[in-house]
């Protein structure tokens, strides 16, 4: 599924007290539980999809459904059968064949699983991959982090080598280099947003560049608005306005389109804390189509929504 296009203008702001839509009842592996969830997406309907990295599976949350999620991939602990993950992070809604895209990092490999019901294993799309981050362009090109290779590469459902859209040029901090790369989104232009991990910046690679842009942070690790700490899930709009999980500073950060000075705080911010206005290790991050922000809130095994402030 391409992205959700969502138009947000720039003076809107979000309520600072976010309401769980998912978890809350600590650590574990119930059914209204998660063990440090990662990636999520928001679909069309509000339903909202989990990767449970410590339990090794995939959630669905459906729009109003507080109490417990439901299990949508494998629910066998964890392993490296077909019909098993182990610790994934990140996943994708593929509406033309009604299935998942799980990044499965532990087992090297990018699996699809279908929604269909009666579905009990997986069949791998790529593998022999150090795979984090995944999205996807309206053409259905799957884009993969590779947090070892240093890389983020472009495949053709079905291909196995792929091509180089960013990084490649080993470890480091240079305009063509990548450090640790997590999270990506691609925009309608297909220019790939990736975060990184050790160089505390995201980068925007222009489809065909050599060399990315730093959009955010990229002024070493720190908690001032010019800076991120260890950031992971990005959203971008149709604005071309980023979002970024600052995980280390437990908020969400807001960059406008062509300020690469600064950030805005836009949730959380206030300490690392489970109050409904504090967040603990942020990761994903995603908006439904009215604007409402949904962060995976990793520490507190929460997903917490916050509604924006006023109809667009």
């Amino acid at each position: 599924m391409f992205s959700l296009l969502v138009n947000i203008p720039d003076n809107v702001k979000w309520t600072q007290n976010g309401v769980t839509v998912a978890g809350s009842k600590g650590k574990g592996a119930a059914t209204n539980q998660f063990w440090g969830p990662n990636g999520l997406i928001v679909d069309d309907d509000q339903t909202v999809v989990i990767v449970d990295w410590g339990n090794h599976r995939v959630m669905q949350w459906k729009n109003g459904e507080t109490t417990n999620g439901q299990v949508i991939s494998s629910d066998n602990g964890q392993g490296n059968g077909l019909h098993q993950l182990d610790r994934p992070t990140d996943v994708l809604i593929d509406k033309e064949t009604d299935s998942l895209i799980i990044c499965d990092r532990g087992n090297q490999r990018v699996l699809r699983w279908s929604c269909r019901s009666g579905t009990t294993q997986g069949e791998i799309l790529i593998d022999n991959i150090d795979c984090f981050g995944l999205a996807m362009d309206d053409q259905r090109y799957l884009y993969v982090s590779d947090y070892q290779k240093q890389e983020v590469r472009r495949y053709q459902l079905g291909e196995k080598n792929g091509t180089l859209v960013a990084g490649g040029n080993g470890v480091g901090d240079g305009l063509n280099q990548l450090n640790y790369p997590t999270y990506l989104f691609v925009d309608r232009d297909h220019s790939v947003y990736v975060s990184e991990y050790w160089n505390h910046r995201v980068m925007k690679w222009v489809e065909g560049a050599k060399e990315g842009i730093v959009v955010a942070g990229g002024q070493g690790r720190g908690s001032a608005l010019t800076q991120l700490s260890s950031p992971q899930g990005l959203f971008v709009d149709t604005l071309g306005t980023l979002y970024v999980a600052d995980q280390g500073n437990h908020r969400v950060m807001r960059w406008t389109r062509g300020d690469k000075k600064q950030g805005t705080v836009t949730v959380g911010g206030n300490g690392r804390g489970a109050g409904v206005n504090q967040l603990k290790r942020p990761f994903g991050l995603s908006f439904d189509r009215h604007g409402n922000l949904y962060v995976v809130d990793n520490n507190n095994h929460r997903v917490q929504r916050f509604s924006i402030e006023q109809d667009f």
